[in-house]
């Protein structure tokens, strides 16, 4: 499948079969996860892999949706500021966070080229997800993405709402 397709495919999934995702699945969608461009190729990124039931109970409650829950798989992308980039000519900006979400957008994509469902959280509560993971300081929640097999009896991929080029676009 070209890129293109797989972009206008992918869908935020929020039905989940409860059968469990192989680890050779999980391992493909890290190490394209891994692979993503960082500045300064930093790769300030940390990925928790939770399939342990008793611990997804507990981080459903920085995002609580019965769906949520559902998924076998969650994967926490945090940012790791200790060793994120920082813009140092003007205003100290923290590249973390985009380093963080380019990374997690290939785990979107790598899970849809192997047939899984993903749907990107970021209104969660992050204080539940640093103590749960007993994150440290410097470690920072980005985005929880549930991720299984994508129960396509109750699961529709719905039409996509985007703005069109003229609308995001100026050419100077």
């Amino acid at each position: 499948m070209k890129l293109k397709e797989l972009i206008e495919s992918r869908y935020s999934v929020r039905t989940y079969l409860s059968r469990a995702v192989e680890e050779d699945k999980i391992n493909y969608i890290l190490e394209c996860a891994r692979l993503a461009p960082s500045a300064c190729n930093n790769q300030p990124w940390k990925f928790f892999i939770i399939r342990n039931q008793s611990v997804i109970s507990c981080i459903q409650e920085s995002y609580n949706r019965e769906w949520f829950k559902s998924a076998p798989v969650h994967i926490v992308v945090c940012k790791d500021s200790s060793m994120s980039w920082k813009r140092t000519t003007s205003d100290n900006k923290d590249f973390g966070d985009v380093d963080a979400a380019i990374a997690a957008e290939h785990v979107c994509l790598a899970a849809a080229e192997i047939g899984l469902g993903t749907c990107w959280i970021c209104n969660f509560n992050p204080d539940v997800l640093i103590e749960v993971l007993n994150l440290s300081p410097n470690l920072e929640p980005i985005a929880i993405f549930p991720l299984g097999y994508i129960d396509s009896d109750k699961s529709i991929s719905p039409e996509k709402k985007r703005k069109s080029l003229s609308e995001i676009t100026e050419w100077i």
